[in-house]
C-alpha cells in the first residue's frame, strides 16, 4: 500500500465523509446517534450523571474511529506510523550510507551542513519531496564509514520564500549539546560504535502505584547539575530502600533553560545532555529495572519552546509548522507554542515521540505534563472549574487535543499493556481514567491536586485547634469513583522558590537549628516533626489509588528548591537535594526518612492503594480525631494538639480481627498488633 501525506489523507477523509452524508441522507447529529461505545454502560454506571453527555463521547469515540481508519488506510496501521522516528531525521542504512528526512512545508529549499563538509552551506542540498518532504542521502566514505562521524556537530540549513536563511536543529536529532559559553544548543549526531545494551526485564505493573518524583539534575548535595550516573549509584539505591516501586523522572527531555524545570522542550527526542549521554540514562534506566523499580518520563505534548535556533518553533520560516498560528498558537502564560493536533504531520511526530522514549529507553510509561491546557480552547486561563458537568463538554472543549489524547492511550495500551499513564489535570475532567473502549481517555491515573493544596492551605492559615476535620476528609475522599488518582501531601510545585515545603512551613527556621538529637527536643520540632508523618500517612491511606513523593522530601528537606538564573547570580545553592543530612544519625531527619520508610513497607505488606475506597467511621470535629479502615488495616488519627484519649470507641465496617494504625502527637506505628472490633450499630 503506498504511503499518503497529510492534505490526500485529509481530502480521503473529507471525500469519504461527504460521500457517506449524501448517501444517506444523514446528519452529523444522526450519525454520532447510530456509534456504539463498547463499554459505554460500565461509563454510566460509574457515573449516571454522564447520561445526557452521552452524544458528546460518541462524538469522541466516533472522531477516535476515523483517526484509527485513516492510520490504517493512509499508512499501514498506527504501529508503523509511530515508529516513524526510524525514517525521519538521520539514519544510518545498511551499507553505511545515511539517509535524511525533515518535514518544512513551507521552506523553499533545504540543505545540511556540519563538521562533516566543514561547515558548507550549500554544498549538500535535499531533494524535495511531496506533501512538505525533504530527504537527502549521504554515500559512505572511500572506506566505508558514515559520511558523517559519531559526536560531530550538525545543522539544517532552511531557505524561506522571503528570501531568508535559518540555521535549525533536526526536530528528530536524539542529542542535542550546549558548549560552555555558548547561548544555543548544537545538533550532535549520535551514532556510538558500541551502544548501551539494556539487559534487565520491565517489571509488571504494580497493583499499588508508590511513586518517587525525582529530578536528576538536584539529586545531588553538591551545588552543581548532578549525572545520571550519580542518579544510578547514589539515588537509586535509597528509592528501593524507602520501598517506592516507581520513579517519575522530571526533566529529561531537552530544554534550553534550566530554571523551566523541564517544561519549556526544545528537543523532543533528545534526552537532556547536560547529566550526561543517552547510554547512562539507558543504564539508569536498566539499573532500575534490575531492582524492580518502573521508570516514567515526565512528558511534555502540551506546549513547546518558543526558541527557533535550537527549538520547534518556526523550523520551516513560519509562524506554524507544527504549531497553530498565532493567536491560537500561543499560550499566553506560558509565552511557549501550542501543538496542531488535527495536522496529519504532528500527529506523526508526537505519536513517535512517546513510542521512542518507549522503544530506545524503555521507559515504562509517562506523567503527562499540562493537560487542562489541551484539554480546552481556554487552557484553563482564567477559569474557574465548579465541578458543574457543562463545564467539561461543549464548545469549550477542543476536541482535536481531547482525541489526541484518547489516540495516545490506545496505542500505548495496545503494544504495552503494562504501561502506565498519569494525567496532570486540575480540571477535574470526567472519564479521564476510564479506558477508551467505555468513551473515557484512557489514562490509568489522574494527579489528586486538590490534596497538596489543602494541606498548605492548611498549614498557612489555621491554628492547630482550628483544623476542620471533616473537610480534610471530605478533600482526600472526594474524586470519581472509577477513576485511579495518585494523592500526595506535596510534589515539585510546593518545593519552588516562592512556596514552602510541608516541612518548612511546620518547622521554619528552627529546621537550621534544633534537628540535632543531641539537643532536647523543642516544641516546634516536635510539632513539627509528628504532623510531617500523620499528614503523609493521612494522603498515603486515605487520599487515592497511588502515592507520590518528591525527591528530599520524605526525610523533610530543609530547604526550598531555585535553579541558577540572574535573579540569584546562577547560584546552585538551592537547586540540590541534601541527602547527606539523612546519613548524619543524630540529626533527626533520619527519623523521618525512617518513617517514609516504613509507611511504604507496611502498605507493600497489605496493600491499601490497591483496595477499594476507605470506610470512614470517625471525623470527630471536637476531639479531632479521624478513623478509617482499608484493606482490612484500622487506622486511627489524633490531630488534637493537647488532648489525647484512652478507650476510645471506633467503628469499622466490617467485623473481625484487624492490624491498626495509631498516630498522634507523640508518633506511635503499630502494625503488628491485632485488634479485635465489633461492627458499628
Amino acid at each position: 500500500m503506498s504511503v499518503l501525506g497529510a492534505c490526500q489523507c485529509q481530502c480521503i477523509r473529507a471525500a469519504a465523509v461527504g460521500a457517506r452524508l449524501v448517501s444517506t441522507g444523514e446528519t452529523m447529529a444522526d450519525q454520532e446517534d447510530n456509534v456504539t461505545i463498547p463499554g459505554y454502560s460500565r461509563l454510566l454506571q460509574m457515573d449516571p450523571y454522564l447520561k445526557p453527555y452521552e452524544r458528546d463521547f460518541k462524538r469522541r469515540y466516533e472522531l477516535l474511529q476515523k483517526q484509527l481508519l485513516q492510520l490504517e488506510e493512509a499508512e499501514g496501521g498506527f504501529d508503523l506510523f509511530t515508529r516513524s522516528y526510524k525514517t525521519f531525521g538521520v539514519q544510518r542504512r545498511p551499507d553505511n550510507s545515511l539517509f535524511f528526512k525533515e518535514w518544512a512545508p513551507a521552506a523553499e529549499a533545504l540543505f545540511l551542513t556540519g563538521d562533516f563538509n566543514n561547515w558548507d552551506k550549500f554544498s549538500h542540498p535535499y531533494t524535495k519531496k511531496e506533501f512538505g518532504k525533504w530527504e537527502l542521502i549521504l554515500p559512505p566514505k572511500h572506506d566505508k564509514s558514515p559520511a558523517v562521524d559519531h559526536n560531530t556537530k550538525l545543522k539544517v540549513v532552511v531557505h524561506t520564500k522571503e528570501g531568508k536563511r535559518l540555521y535549525r536543529i533536526s526536530p528528530w536529532a536524539k542529542y542535542v549539546i550546549k558548549e560552555e559559553k555558548s547561548v544555543i544548543y548544537d545538533w550532535v549526531h549520535w551514532d556510538p560504535p558500541q551502544p548501551y545494551i539494556q539487559i534487565h526485564p520491565r517489571p509488571k505493573k504494580p497493583t499499588s502505584l508508590r511513586i518517587y518524583e525525582a529530578h536528576v539534575g538536584i539529586a545531588s548535595p553538591e551545588g552543581k547539575i548532578a549525572s545520571y550516573t550519580n542518579f544510578t549509584i547514589n539515588v537509586l539505591p535509597r528509592i528501593k530502600d524507602l520501598g517506592y516501586n516507581c520513579i517519575q523522572l522530571m526533566a529529561v527531555m531537552e530544554h534550553a533553560y534550566y530554571a523551566s524545570f523541564g517544561y519549556q522542550i526544545t528537543s523532543f527526542f533528545a534526552a537532556s545532555s547536560r547529566y550526561g549521554t543517552p547510554d547512562e540514562l539507558k543504564q539508569l534506566i536498566d539499573v532500575a529495572h534490575s531492582l524492580g523499580i518502573l521508570v516514567l518520563l515526565d512528558v511534555v505534548h502540551s506546549h513547546a519552546s518558543k526558541n527557533t535556533e535550537d527549538g520547534l518553533n518556526q523550523f520551516d520560516g513560519s509562524d506554524s509548522c507544527f504549531f497553530h498560528s498565532p493567536p491560537r498558537g500561543e499560550h499566553s502564560l506560558w509565552d511557549s507554542r501550542l501543538f496542531n493536533y488535527s495536522s496529519w504531520e504532528v500527529l506523526r511526530f508526537l505519536l513517535s515521540n512517546l513510542r521512542w522514549w518507549m522503544e530506545e529507553y524503555r521507559f515504562d510509561g509517562f506523567r503527562f505534563d499540562g493537560i487542562t491546557s489541551m484539554l480546552y480552547h481556554h487552557h484553563g486561563i482564567g477559569t474557574g472549574f465548579s465541578g458543574d458537568y457543562s463545564e467539561y463538554f461543549g464548545l469549550q472543549v477542543d476536541e482535536d487535543s481531547l482525541v489526541y489524547l484518547m489516540l495516545s492511550n490506545h496505542i500505548l495500551h495496545t503494544l504495552y499493556p503494562d504501561c502506565i499513564t498519569i494525567a496532570e489535570d486540575v480540571s477535574g475532567m470526567p472519564a479521564l481514567c476510564r479506558g477508551v473502549e467505555e468513551g473515557g481517555l484512557g489514562f490509568d491515573y489522574r494527579l489528586a491536586m486538590a490534596i497538596p493544596d489543602k494541606w498548605i492551605q492548611i498549614l498557612k492559615e489555621l491554628k492547630d485547634e482550628d483544623w476542620n476535620i471533616g473537610n480534610i476528609v471530605h478533600t482526600l475522599t472526594n474524586r470519581r469513583y472509577g477513576e485511579n488518582c495518585v494523592a500526595y501531601a506535596e510534589s515539585h510545585d510546593q518545593a519552588l522558590v516562592g512556596d514552602k515545603s510541608l516541612a518548612f512551613w511546620l518547622m521554619d527556621k528552627e529546621m537550621y537549628t534544633n534537628m540535632s538529637s543531641m539537643i532536647p527536643m523543642t516544641p516546634i520540632i516536635d510539632r513539627g516533626m509528628q504532623l510531617h508523618k500523620m499528614i503523609r500517612l493521612l494522603t498515603h491511606g486515605l487520599g487515592g489509588e497511588g502515592y507520590l513523593n518528591f525527591m528530599g522530601n520524605e526525610f523533610g528537606h530543609p530547604e526550598w528548591l531555585d535553579f541558577p538564573r540572574e535573579g540569584n547570580n546562577q547560584s546552585y545553592h538551592y537547586a540540590r537535594r541534601q541527602f547527606n543530612l539523612v546519613d548524619m544519625d543524630h540529626l533527626r531527619y533520619c527519623q523521618l526518612y525512617a518513617f517514609d520508610r516504613d509507611m511504604n513497607r507496611t502498605e507493600d505488606k497489605y496493600g491499601w492503594l490497591a483496595a477499594p475506597p476507605a470506610f470512614v467511621s470517625a471525623k470527630h470535629e471536637e476531639d479531632k480525631v479521624i478513623v478509617f479502615d482499608r484493606a482490612n488495616v484500622l487506622f486511627i488519627f489524633n490531630f488534637h494538639p493537647s488532648k489525647s484519649f484512652q478507650d476510645y470507641r471506633v467503628a469499622v465496617e466490617v467485623p473481625g480481627k484487624y492490624p491498626f494504625i495509631i498516630l498522634r502527637s507523640s508518633y506511635r506505628m503499630q502494625h503488628q498488633t491485632r485488634l479485635m472490633c465489633k461492627p458499628s450499630k
